[in-house]
């Protein structure tokens, strides 16, 4: 083999491997116009959203590790909505099932950006509450592929977006999603970026992939069997896969209950043991 072959072999192997990282590597928004198109649909989908005040809903976490499941959790969850621009969502999530789980609580107080949200972790073993600090909230919410910060949630003003394109979206495809962006303005964030497609009917988010302070795609999340309440949608199920171990953590959501009675103290984390 001649100099002249082997080096059009490694420029054919050099443009190959740069096809493949172009693809793994995030999108991005390139242009002020992007930027506020972003914007604009995520303050469309916020403001669609607003308005459901307080809610209850059963809810079924289910661990699996290739087509095995390793475990399934029952749980409650009571979520109250942001009191004001100024505030997030609080939420109060406690399991039931199975005995070794029973009695765990997550509680969130949401704040917005520059303030971080607060998280505390009740463990029925040890009969204390252990405040989740901002630095650990990218670490796994119970051996779960849902970590600490996926579970309290994102507010509107907690994020810079850009509009990427619009497309099919990748779970109805009889459906046209907007395609955006979300870059986290918390340092503390374990993400580089989100990108979401949202349904350019009703605005769901149909699916999210996450990517990694590295910048590499790390999990996908997937919304199905989304249902109207009132004017406000939910998904029967949220299904987040790991792309780098396979493995996967499923929530099953039923019972929704909207405009409900909660009383401060539920949701206080000095009551966390009642």
């Amino acid at each position: 083999m001649n100099c002249s072959s082997i080096s059009a072999t490694g420029r054919l192997r050099i443009g190959v491997l740069a096809l493949v990282l172009a693809a793994l590597a995030p999108a991005t928004s390139s242009n002020a116009a992007d930027t506020a198109k972003g914007l604009r649909i995520m303050q469309e989908q916020d403001r669609r959203d607003a308005g459901w005040r307080t809610v209850r809903v059963n809810g079924e976490m289910i661990l699996q590790s290739g087509s095995s499941t390793s475990a399934s959790r029952a749980f409650r969850l009571v979520r109250t909505e942001r009191p004001s621009h100024s505030k997030g969502d609080n939420s109060r999530l406690t399991f039931a099932t199975p005995a070794d789980v029973k009695g765990t609580v997550l509680l969130t107080h949401g704040n917005v950006e520059p303030k971080d949200d607060h998280q505390w972790l009740y463990l029925p073993a040890t009969r204390k509450a252990r405040r989740i600090s901002s630095g650990n909230r990218s670490g796994k919410f119970l051996s779960s592929e849902f970590s600490y910060e996926d579970m309290g949630g994102s507010e509107l003003q907690d994020n810079t977006y850009g509009w990427l394109r619009d497309e099919s979206c990748p779970v109805n495809t009889k459906l046209s999603c907007h395609v955006v962006a979300a870059y986290p303005k918390n340092k503390k964030s374990g993400y580089k970026q989100r990108i979401l497609w949202l349904d350019t009917q009703e605005y769901r988010v149909f699916q999210t992939e996450y990517f990694n302070k590295r910048g590499k795609l790390e999990k996908r999340m997937t919304g199905t069997g989304f249902k109207n309440y009132g004017g406000h949608w939910r998904p029967d199920q949220l299904d987040m896969l790991n792309l780098q171990t396979g493995k996967r953590t499923i929530l099953k959501w039923s019972g929704y209950k909207f405009g409900v009675s909660v009383s401060s103290t539920e949701l206080s984390p000095q009551r966390l043991d009642k």
